[in-house]
């Protein structure tokens, strides 16, 4: 198998092959290493890159390569995250996904996935976002946690996420997918993020000490109207739990939350489909509010 950092300059390169329409001398004749899983993960990784660009959506991963597998997809995801990193991007954080109850039946799993949060993924309060930027654009609901310190890896306890944790905040994920229709897998969101598109963070922060993180109600309206309603323990009976295990699970990947990092634990409520001209505030009990608009 190639070295990681090689598997994502390939997934680069055959993204702006495609872009470009300048073909690339056979990835065999420079990379003699290379191997049938190298192959089908980098050129899985640079078909969802395109997908994204082109705003051309791909059939399922798991329609056409059916044998793939979860360790398959958090590779193919982490193939397009290097990529990213060597381009200048940078990670800020981490997403936890399919943490309620019912989105793991419905997927048929007994743990949550997670993607990735870049710092150009991060949308603000005061700049609409351009719907036409995505494919299939939804919002969610969430307690973002912010950290004030490094999270230990294996190991990792809910009282080790409370220590770490500077403060609370109020947050939209904005998902999409760039698989055909939302006709997602579990592999499928893996290998695209975890089907996470973007952020935004509210302007309060309030303490661990000064609120009950399990009990926070949670309101989602758009242009005025109720569209959806939780709570924060719809998320793995605790958002601690999912942070925590986050921490752990990313461990196994060489990976850590460090201090300052954003990390959004799961969707408090469904998520709702976005569209231009849509405009949503989240309100949370205790915890304050977070606004993101579509033109």
């Amino acid at each position: 198998m190639l070295a990681s950092q090689t598997r994502a300059e390939l997934a680069a390169s055959l993204v702006e092959a495609e872009r470009s329409r300048v073909p690339l001398d056979p990835l065999t004749a420079g990379y003699p290493g290379i191997d049938v899983v190298d192959a089908y993960e980098i050129q899985l990784a640079a078909s969802l890159v395109e997908a994204e660009r082109s705003r051309v959506p791909l059939d399922p991963l798991t329609a056409g390569y059916p044998g793939i597998d979860v360790v398959d997809a958090y590779e193919i995801q982490l193939i397009n995250i290097r990529a990213r990193v060597a381009g200048g991007a940078r990670v800020v954080g981490h997403k936890v996904g399919l943490s309620s109850e019912a989105m793991q039946k419905m997927m048929g799993v007994e743990e949550p996935d997670y993607g990735h949060l870049l710092a150009d993924m991060e949308v603000f309060e005061d700049k609409p976002v351009l719907a036409g930027m995505f494919l299939y654009p939804r919002v969610e609901v969430e307690v973002g946690f912010i950290l004030a310190d490094d999270l230990p890896g294996a190991g990792c306890t809910e009282d080790d996420v409370l220590a770490a944790t500077a403060a609370f905040a109020p947050s939209i994920e904005l998902i999409d997918t760039r698989i055909k229709d939302w006709k997602i897998k579990l592999c499928d969101t893996i290998a695209d993020n975890a089907s996470s598109a973007g952020w935004v963070l509210g302007e309060e922060r309030v303490s661990p000490k000064d609120i009950d993180i399990q009990n926070i109600d949670a309101v989602l309206t758009r242009n005025g109207e109720v569209v959806a309603e939780g709570r924060s323990d719809a998320v793995l009976g605790n958002p601690v739990t999912a942070v925590a295990w986050l921490a752990r699970k990313v461990d196994s990947f060489g990976v850590r939350l460090k201090a300052g990092d954003v990390v959004l634990p799961g969707s408090c409520t469904r998520a709702i489909d976005a569209r231009a001209g849509d405009d949503f505030v989240a309100d949370f009990a205790g915890l304050g509010s977070v606004r993101l608009s579509f033109e």
